[in-house]
């Protein structure tokens, strides 16, 4: 019942991705970090904690209070402002980013399901060529449905991995007019349907009875999508209609094996430092070229990540319970146009707010966020972000009292 509620809204759910730079391979990745998380820089690959849902590692489920229940979903406003050449250009958008959901199955077992984005595609933009004019467009997502467990074998040890169900489809259209009038359309479809796996592993160490560190490490196999592919030709003068290029994305298209490490302090429930490496090897990866696209080019991604939360008193009166996050971020990504890497950079500033009489926390988060290639900067995006996060925490397996 829950995964196909979750499903309904992944199908529902607006794109809100608006970068040419989504154009190219499977558009702009995601890093599964809750509205939370992205407040600290998106780190956590330590955090373990019974009252927030760590998508980012699975192993993290096993910290869930045993009388638990934990919902949360991120929404996303968007303004960007973009520059090519010295011309400026505007935009925003809105979004539902991510559904979790978590639970406990038993002492110290505990699991999560939710619907999360793997990628998005979102772009309009177009140029003046010899005897006519070509425009682009393109939009899409690949999302992903998730189930995960979490198990402590001993005291401080959590391991954990999440299975997910690939699904969606990016759309990239041409349309190519002449001065004669003459105009054509073609379209590249690209449908994923596909299972993907995380791995996960924390261990804790209690310093003393205040402080504590935790290392966290995951991974996740590579392997071959599997979907299809193929392109519709359109001659728009003559209503002609053609289709070409169909083939399997099996062992043409493929994504490569993805490694986290991440170093988490917490100091007596009211200090969390964190920081986080990422790296996935694209520059191997297979990707089909199709005739009438670019071929396309891969780097290795990277990631750093810090963060920052503070709470300066998590039982005091409201305001001292109002948690505080901070965070920055810079990316290597796996774009490569032209010989030009994609590379991005970021601050975060964040604030959860208790709800009064219950555990629950509606967070409030900004972003900025600069997004160019080098060394060619090609196109310069600025991003400020706007994102709600809504956290319920409900004691939902407390056994009622008979009086």
């Amino acid at each position: 019942m829950a995964i196909c509620a979750l499903a309904t809204l992944g199908a529902s759910a607006q794109n809100g991705t608006m970068s040419p730079y989504s154009r190219y391979g499977y558009g702009l990745l995601n890093d599964n970090a809750t509205a939370a998380q992205r407040f600290m820089g998106g780190v956590g690959y330590g955090m373990n904690s019974g009252r927030q849902i760590n998508v980012m590692n699975p192993a993290s489920y096993a910290a869930i209070d045993s009388l638990t229940f934990l919902f949360d979903m991120g929404f996303d406003l968007d303004f960007l402002s973009s520059e090519e050449n010295g011309v400026k250009e505007s935009n925003n958008s809105g979004s539902l980013n991510y559904i979790t959901m978590a639970f406990p199955l038993a002492k110290r077992l505990g699991a999560s399901v939710g619907l999360l984005p793997y990628s998005s595609t979102g772009y309009t933009f177009g140029q003046s060529v010899d005897n006519g004019g070509v425009s682009r467009t393109g939009n899409g997502d690949i999302n992903e449905i998730y189930i995960g467990v979490g198990y402590s074998p001993i005291k401080n040890l959590y391991v954990g991995f999440n299975a997910a169900y690939l699904f969606g489809t990016i759309n990239n259209d041409v349309y190519a007019s002449t001065i004669n009038g003459s105009t054509s359309l073609f379209q590249r479809y690209m449908r994923v349907r596909d299972y993907k796996l995380d791995f996960g592993v924390q261990y804790a160490v209690d310093i003393d009875r205040n402080n504590r560190v935790t290392l966290g490490a995951t991974f996740s196999p590579g392997k071959s999508f599997h979907g299809e592919t193929y392109g519709v030709y359109y001659d728009m003068s003559t209503n002609d209609i053609d289709t070409t290029g169909y083939t399997k994305l099996g062992g043409k298209y493929t994504m490569p094996a993805s490694y986290g490490l991440g170093i988490n302090y917490m100091w007596r429930e009211r200090l969390m430092l964190e920081a986080d490496f990422t790296y996935q090897p694209w520059k191997d990866v297979k990707y089909a070229s199709m005739e009438g696209f670019e071929s396309t080019e891969f780097d290795n991604r990277w990631k750093v990540a810090f963060g920052l939360g503070w709470t300066p008193l998590p039982r005091g009166s409201y305001f001292r319970r109002v948690q505080y996050r901070l965070g920055a971020y810079y990316t290597h990504d796996y774009l490569n146009i032209l010989g030009n890497n994609v590379r991005e950079y970021g601050a975060t500033l964040g604030f959860g707010f208790p709800v009064p009489t219950f555990k629950s926390i509606v967070s409030l988060g900004f972003e900025y966020k600069h997004r160019q290639a080098t060394p060619n900067p090609l196109i310069k995006e600025n991003y400020f972000t706007v994102s709600i996060g809504i956290n319920f925490n409900e004691m939902w397996f407390r056994k009622a009292k008979i009086y």
